[in-house]
């Protein structure tokens, strides 16, 4: 009987050859290796809080003269694109100290990435913050009517206690027979309205043609759910250093909402709020679908401040307070709502239109909310 173990048959799995016993590969890094086999790539570097800005400056000419296209933005600390790149590229430029960490544009949006500004953008408009601790609270008519109206409903919204003042000058509406606003003499009593109160206003922009004769007098410009994707709206308005507040089509993505908050940071304006207003459904027995979800998702998304407008949203003033405290739980950085001191006499929207008592009420719930949610609410 032989009792020596046999070798084991060409089948087996623990075969080897004995050139392979004798002269093994060597063992590769897997990180190294996937670092080296990555393909170019667009790179976001942001730079460290307190990096010297002559320090910058001449990385960025080391990678240009290298050969690499570079985009500088003013975003947080600052942000590099460098398209067409490797990580290897930036550590062989220059030590790592100028840069905090690289991001790989994976996603079709770049400059609005959370990554880019871990901590969130906080975008003021006057006294106003949006993004950080403070809930902003933007109230006001859908429409500048008259002198006496937007007066009166400025007074009794600094009464309230709300950040911002909203009125429409321009007005996109459905049927061509609807009041469409007062043009520039709405702005005109926005402006009276600013002065006699101290709040500041935003108001809606419709053409690229406006902009110019508009920028003087507002403190932040507002993109209209109809002019969501009005590229070259959002190009004009991507020129100007004052605020953008961008509301949501009503059948856009969180993708091509994100995309369309893109063209105003590439064209050099960072100052940008983002509006949920709600989205398409299958019932009527609300105006829009208020999606909080992808309010949401979108917190998480980027870093711009997210603000939700339960009025167009609903269509119902007895469902405004209590979205708007479900906007504060899920994250939202504000709520926009509008207000009218008679709504029944409104030109446009009275119906989802709050009564004062009704905005001192929703003051007064979003004031109870705002310390369990690590928030302050009014000014």
């Amino acid at each position: 009987m032989n009792d020596r173990p046999t070798s084991p048959s060409p089948a087996s799995p623990f075969a080897m050859p004995m050139q392979e016993i004798l002269h093994p590969e060597p063992a590769l890094d897997p990180a190294a290796l996937a670092q080296a086999e990555a393909p170019p790539a667009t790179l976001l570097a942001v730079l460290a809080p307190e990096a010297p800005l002559r320090a910058v400056r001449a990385l960025v000419e080391r990678l240009r003269l290298s050969g690499l296209a570079v985009a500088v933005y003013e975003l947080g600390s600052g942000v590099l694109v460098l398209k067409d790149a490797r990580p290897s590229d930036l550590a062989a430029a220059e030590p790592g100290e100028l840069v905090e960490h690289l991001i790989t544009a994976d996603t079709s949006w770049r400059l609005v990435r959370r990554d880019v500004v871990p901590a969130g953008s906080v975008v003021r408009i006057g006294p106003a913050a949006f993004g950080g601790r403070q809930f902003g609270v933007v109230a006001g008519p859908c429409a500048v009517e008259s002198r006496a109206q937007i007066l009166q409903s400025a007074r009794l919204a600094a009464a309230a206690g709300v950040d911002l003042l909203r009125g429409g000058a321009f007005k996109p509406r459905t049927s061509p027979y609807s009041f469409q606003g007062l043009g520039m003499r709405g702005v005109e009593l926005l402006d009276e309205a600013r002065q006699l109160t101290g709040l500041p206003y935003v108001t809606e922009v419709l053409d690229p043609a406006d902009v110019e004769p508009m920028y003087p007098h507002v403190d932040a410009f507002q993109v209209g759910a109809r002019n969501m994707q009005n590229y070259a709206l959002l190009k004009a308005l991507a020129d100007l250093d004052k605020p953008i507040l961008l509301k949501r089509g009503p059948s856009a993505t969180l993708e091509e909402w994100l995309l369309a908050a893109e063209y105003l940071l590439a064209g050099g304006n960072d100052r940008v709020i983002l509006c949920e207003r709600g989205v398409r459904g299958f019932g009527n027995d609300t105006r829009f679908t208020l999606d909080l979800a992808t309010m949401s998702l979108a917190r998480q998304a980027t870093h711009l401040p997210v603000v939700v407008d339960p009025s167009h949203a609903t269509g119902d003033p007895k469902l405004v307070i209590p979205m708007a405290c479900a906007a504060m739980a899920a994250g939202a950085d504000g709520v926009m709502v509008e207000f009218h001191p008679r709504p029944e006499q409104a030109l446009s929207d009275g119906a989802q239109a709050l009564v004062p008592g009704e905005l001192e009420a929703l003051m007064l719930r979003l004031g109870a909310l705002a310390p369990a949610m690590g928030r302050t609410v009014g000014r």
